[in-house]
């Protein structure tokens, strides 16, 4: 290589080895890696547009190299020995970057995550619409995949995903699982979409909701006796209902919102956070329950009640996002700084915590 010796074999064992989460890489900046939810810059050299494309073009067969050309952005998985890893490039101010996910070849359970166990009900539905959602690199993805995980060892059912790219690889248990990859097995999600009710699905993963189109073809599926698990980009339950409306014109609003509420069965919403002693990071999730009465706010447009109906459903197995980081501070598991960063109503956190 004309400007480095750097390999990606060499950057991925270092992100392994600094229990690094993501790996960043852009001109005129050492590789920085992200561990523990902070960036940390490597002691390597800095980085050229000759030196970044001898790092990643290797990665890339000549299909994807002609893509990533033509279309200026690539996402693809990338696997070596025993690890994987979700990949981005791009370009920026006419150079090429690109961002590396590392993946665990082991899918955790939902309890190794920290995620509440009313999420794993969910699972038991036969049908409906459920919906994991938060920032990115919030371990969304992670937690679709434990759900699919849940499901394939106890249900014999046919389980389809389309994803972009695919990132955990399932293997058939009691259920028979098809992973469709965007790029590779089918255009778009909005293409899979529209033929997947034809291949007999019962469980079906969509990676993202995307648009008005995948959206539109996500509820239909779950009207239709199918159960769907997707994600969005939103913070909260009731910031996703609203998400989800508004994507819709004006004229469709009200159809839409009946349809969203008979079909919901519930919304996970999670943020990372680093851990008070800088071990790690860890979660914390809001949890919605689709009662009679939400599907009743959902209906009436009403949805700023949805905070104030979690807060009065803990027995049902709601919790609130405001709560969650109240018991992650009071548990010593986060700093007082973390939680009133990620708190929705920092004046009534900061109430709740004090009257402890």
């Amino acid at each position: 290589m004309a400007e480095s010796n750097l390999e990606i074999k060499e950057l991925l064992c270092l992100m392994a080895k600094k229990d690094s989460s993501d790996l960043l890489l852009a001109v005129d900046s050492p590789p920085i890696l992200r561990v523990h939810m902070s960036l940390v810059r490597t002691d390597k050299p800095v980085l050229t547009f000759q030196s970044i494309k001898d790092i990643t073009y290797p990665m890339l067969n000549k299909e994807q190299q002609a893509r990533f050309e033509e279309d200026m952005e690539l996402d693809f998985a990338y696997q070596t020995g025993e690890a994987r890893f979700r990949v981005n490039m791009h370009y920026e101010r006419g150079n090429i970057a690109c961002s590396v996910r590392r993946i665990s070849m082991k899918i955790p359970s939902l309890s190794e995550l920290g995620v509440p166990a009313a999420v794993s009900e969910f699972c038991k539905f036969p049908r409906g619409l459920i919906l994991i959602t938060g920032p990115t690199g919030s371990g969304k993805s992670t937690t679709q995949a434990s759900m699919i995980d849940i499901i394939n060892n106890n249900r014999a059912c046919h389980i389809i995903t389309v994803e972009d790219p695919i990132e955990y690889i399932h293997t058939n248990k009691k259920a028979l699982i098809e992973q469709r990859e965007v790029g590779i097995d089918t255009k778009s999600f909005a293409n899979a979409l529209r033929v997947v009710l034809r291949q007999d699905p019962d469980v079906i993963l969509i990676g993202e909701m995307r648009d008005l189109e995948t959206i539109q073809a996500a509820l239909t599926a779950a009207e239709t006796g199918h159960l769907v698990i997707s994600t969005l980009h939103t913070p909260d339950a009731a910031q996703t209902i609203d998400r989800i409306i508004d994507v819709f014109p004006p004229h469709q609003q009200s159809q839409v919102r009946l349809q969203l509420s008979l079909v919901l069965q519930g919304v996970v919403a999670q943020q990372l956070l680093p851990k008070k002693d800088n071990s790690g990071v860890v979660p914390s999730i809001e949890i919605l329950i689709a009662t009679s009465a939400v599907r009743n706010i959902i209906r009436k447009a009403t949805t700023q009640d949805i905070y104030s109906v979690i807060e009065t459903s803990a027995k049902t197995g709601m919790i609130g996002m405001d709560t969650a980081l109240k018991n992650l501070y009071s548990s010593g598991a986060i700093t007082l700084e973390e939680a009133m960063n990620h708190a929705r109503n920092i004046e009534e956190l900061e109430k709740r915590i004090k009257a402890v």
